[in-house]
């Protein structure tokens, strides 16, 4: 069908505090450099946009060589963490702004959602930005009037389409943002992931008309999300960047597989070692995140099995102890606990931990975890709370959507209808 969008070696370079170029002297000196047939000499300067780093120079490269093709009719995925450089790619692709060093050829109109309410007057009505978002998306007030009431019941704001926008939540501005990009006529449609302001329905219906637009309509579709199911189910191919390079393009299920090799962000463990305090029973020495086939992970989906490793030592043997951990989401707070105890029951008040080193195992209810950050916090629980221990850091990792996740529609915690966690002593 041949190509919608080529990318050839473009980079994109910011200098940290400056809008723009730079000063009036760096202008000078690049355009004495032009003049004299030499390269602009602050390509050769910069670092990689590593946000976890204490760089030293003021120029930091968002992209840098970037190159891919596009075929026409094609869907395709853009991932990598926060910072990788997926919305300034896509602000290139939409030509929102030029890129530092080479050339974009795009073939057709193109349709693009890169922020809520991007193009929106907040003064104008949702019927007035309708006409002006779509004029500045490059359509006729003709075909914009003859798609108006489409719009405008895809968006599901029709009640408040006269009143100001800036009275809009941010969910009613992306539901009216996105009906307009979607409805254009274009032969590229380019969508950051400003589909999480939307609630699931929403979601899902914008899910559904990119579909459409690939699928039935055989036009290009560009999708930047960090819901690797989305991913998934929308895009037959993927780009995978980080700290600004192209890591991969290629097959979605193998560049999600590549992602969450690449971008392990730490050693998805806590270890304890250090003198032990002789009034305690027992030491919380470790705690790890193992993914399906039981290596140390910071990230994990939930389409696989994950476990929690526990080690400690005992150092008075005796009975009724106990070991517990907590799994709090970021933004949630606490999930659920379990403990040892849960799978002992009634024989647990006469079972004896032995004095020495102990590691137990627990399967995580993966099927009911959503995407995002966890924190995991062990403890040991002791009779009377002598000699009480826990781990003195929380263990942090992430989870990516690949598959949605059981609802849970009972009210109280996850941990009350949750089986008993299986703990297996290895």
């Amino acid at each position: 069908m041949g190509l919608a969008l080529k990318a050839e070696d473009i980079s994109k370079q910011y200098r940290l505090g400056q809008v723009g170029t730079g000063t009036i002297s760096h202008d000078l000196n690049r355009f004495w450099h032009q003049i004299r047939g030499k390269e602009n000499p602050y390509l050769k300067i910069g670092e990689a946009n590593d946000r976890s780093q204490k760089g030293v120079s003021e120029y930091v490269w968002s992209l840098k060589d970037i190159n891919f093709e596009i075929e026409q009719g094609d869907a395709v995925g853009i991932i990598g963490k926060n910072g990788a450089g997926k919305s300034t790619l896509l602000k290139l692709l939409s030509k929102v702004t030029k890129p530092t060093t080479g050339k974009i050829f795009t073939k057709g109109r193109i349709a693009s959602l890169l922020e809520v309410g991007t193009g929106f007057h907040p003064e104008m009505t949702g019927r007035e930005n309708v006409f002006l978002n779509g004029a500045i998306l490059g359509m006729t007030r003709k075909e914009i009037s003859r798609k108006f009431d489409e719009i405008v019941d895809f968006s599901g704001v029709e009640r408040y389409i006269d009143t100001p926008v800036k009275r809009y939540s941010s969910g009613m501005y992306v539901r009216l943002a996105f009906a307009v990009a979607a409805h254009l006529e274009s032969e590229i449609l380019i969508v950051d992931e400003v589909l999480a302001v939307g609630d699931n329905e929403f979601q899902k219906k914008c899910l559904g008309k990119m579909d459409q637009v690939n699928q039935g309509e055989g036009r290009t579709v560009l999708f930047v999300s960090h819901n690797m199911g989305t991913i998934s189910s929308l895009c037959k191919s993927t780009i995978l960047l980080k700290q600004g390079n192209l890591i991969g393009y290629g097959p979605t299920a193998n560049i999600i597989s590549d992602y969450l090799r690449v971008n392990e962000s730490g050693v998805g463990e806590i270890v304890e070692a250090g003198p032990v305090d002789v009034s305690k029973k027992v030491k919380i020495r470790a705690a790890r995140i193992l993914n399906n086939h039981l290596q140390i992970a910071s990230e994990i989906d939930n389409a696989h099995k994950a476990f929690i490793e526990i080690e400690f030592e005992v150092l008075k043997e005796g009975k009724g102890y106990d070991i517990s951990f907590s799994l709090e989401h970021i933004e949630y707070g606490p999930i659920f606990g379990s403990c040892y105890k849960d799978t002992k029951l009634e024989a647990y008040d006469s079972f004896i931990f032995t004095k020495g080193l102990h590691r137990f195992r627990v399967e995580l209810p993966m099927q009911y975890l959503r995407g995002g950050t966890y924190y995991v916090s062990v403890s040991s629980v002791i009779p009377k709370l002598e000699g009480l221990d826990h781990l003195k850091q929380d263990l942090e990792f992430n989870i990516l959507d690949t598959v949605s996740p059981v609802i849970i529609t009972t009210e109280g915690r996850l941990g009350s209808i949750l089986p008993v966690l299986n703990w297996n002593e290895i």
